[in-house]
C-alpha cells in the first residue's frame, strides 16, 4: 500500500508538471491529507516536535522536539524506528533549542540551536548519544531571544544550506556552510528579512528544498522552496526571487503547532506537529491529488498496466 501510494503520489506530481509543460511550480493546492499519525512520546524525547527531515537512503523520517533531548528517527506511518540522545550541548545553551534539522545523507545530520543560531553536524548511531559541544559547527548570527533559527534544509543538488528564522526580524537565509570543531564558515547568497509579514507570514517556522523530487529534475520548480508558518497556519512555494508560487492552508488539518515540514523524492510532503497538550506529537502525510487533465492521463496509464499485467499472465 505504501508504495502505491508513493506510485501514485509521483506520477500525479509528474503528469500534472507534464500537463503545464516545464513546470514552475508543484502547485501546493493539489495537495491533501492522506494520512495522520501520532508519534510516540519515548520519556519526552518525542514530545514537542519542532523539525523534520527525510533520509532518502534510508526510507525514513528524523525528527527533533524542541527541548533538545535527542533526535528520533520513524517510519512514513510514524512508528519509532530508532533514537540518539544529545548527551550534551554548549554551555551558552541555557534551553538546549533544537528547532532545525536536515540530513545530509550517509548518516549525517545538522541540527540547530534556535537562540545560538547554531548548527551542529554529527553521525547518527541508532541507540547512541552525542556531545553536541564537542561536534562541528557553523554559526549563523548573533545570541537571540525565542525568535532564532527554526528550521535548515540542504539541496541535495549543491549542498547549499538554507535556513529561516522566526521573526524581529523574519529571515530566509541561503548558501555555503563549511562545518568545523570551534565555527566554521557560513557563506551567504541568498538573503531576505522583514520585520513583519515576510512572504505575507506572521512569522517562518521550518524550509525544504525542492531539489530532491525526482518529477521536477531539470525543472524551474527543482530551485523552490517550501516556507512553513506556525502563526499563519499556512505552508507555501516560493522561487528564489521570493516570489510566492503556489499556497496551502494548514488551519483544517489539527488544532496541534505544525512546526516541521519536509519533502521525500516522490513529492509526498510530511509535516510534524508539537503535542499542544494533547498526548502526542503528530505526523501529517500530505499528497498531490492529479488535475482532471492529469488524472485521465494516469488512469489510463494504469489501466493499460493492468491489461499488460493480465496479458502476460495469460
Amino acid at each position: 500500500m505504501r508504495n502505491l501510494l508513493r506510485t501514485l503520489a509521483a506520477a500525479a506530481l509528474a503528469l500534472s508538471a507534464s500537463a503545464a509543460g516545464a513546470t514552475s511550480s508543484i502547485n501546493l493546492g493539489l495537495y491533501q491529507v492522506s494520512g495522520s499519525y501520532a508519534i510516540d512520546t519515548l520519556g519526552g524525547m518525542g514530545l514537542e516536535a519542532s523539525a523534520v527531515t527525510w533520509a532518502r537512503d534510508r526510507g525514513t523520517l528524523f525528527f527533533v522536539g524542541d527541548e533538545g533531548l535527542g533526535v528520533v528517527e520513524i517510519s512514513t506511518t510514524g512508528a519509532t524506528v530508532s533514537s540518539m540522545r544529545f548527551s550534551g550541548w554548549p554551555s551558552a545553551s541555557t534551553n538546549n533549542d533544537a528547532e532545525g534539522l536536515a540530513y545530509l545523507g550517509n548518516g549525517l545530520l545538522v541540527v540547530a540551536e534556535e537562540r545560538l543560531q547554531d548548527l551542529f553536524l554529527f553521525g547518527y548511531v541508532p541507540g547512541g548519544s552525542v556531545n553536541l559541544a564537542l561536534a562541528p559547527s557553523v554559526n549563523l548570527g548573533t545570541t537571540v531571544g525565542n525568535v532564532g533559527i527554526e528550521g535548515i534544509s540542504f539541496d541535495p543538488r549543491d549542498g547549499k544550506l538554507f535556513a529561516v528564522k522566526q521573526d524581529n526580524p523574519a529571515q530566509l537565509r541561503g548558501g555555503l556552510a563549511s562545518f568545523s570543531l570551534g565555527g566554521g564558515s557560513f557563506v551567504e547568497q541568498i538573503s531576505f528579512s522583514g520585520t513583519s509579514s515576510l512572504f505575507g507570514l506572521a512569522s517562518l517556522s521550518d524550509i525544504a528544498t525542492l531539489g530532491g523530487v525526482d518529477a521536477l529534475a531539470g525543472t524551474p520548480a527543482a530551485d523552490n522552496l517550501l516556507i512553513l508558518s506556525l502563526d499563519s497556519r499556512r505552508l507555501i512555494e516560493i522561487d528564489r526571487a521570493g516570489n510566492t508560487l503556489s499556497s496551502l492552508d494548514l488551519a483544517g488539518f489539527t488544532a496541534q503547532a505544525i512546526e516541521g515540514v519536509t519533502i521525500d523524492q516522490f513529492g509526498i510532503i510530511y509535516l510534524v506537529a508539537e503535542d499542544s497538550g494533547t498526548p502526542n506529537s503528530r505526523l501529517l502525510v500530505l499528497t498531490p491529488v492529479p488535475e482532471p487533465q492529469a488524472a485521465a492521463l494516469m488512469l489510463s496509464g494504469l489501466l493499460a498496466m493492468g491489461w499488460l499485467s493480465r496479458r502476460r499472465r495469460g
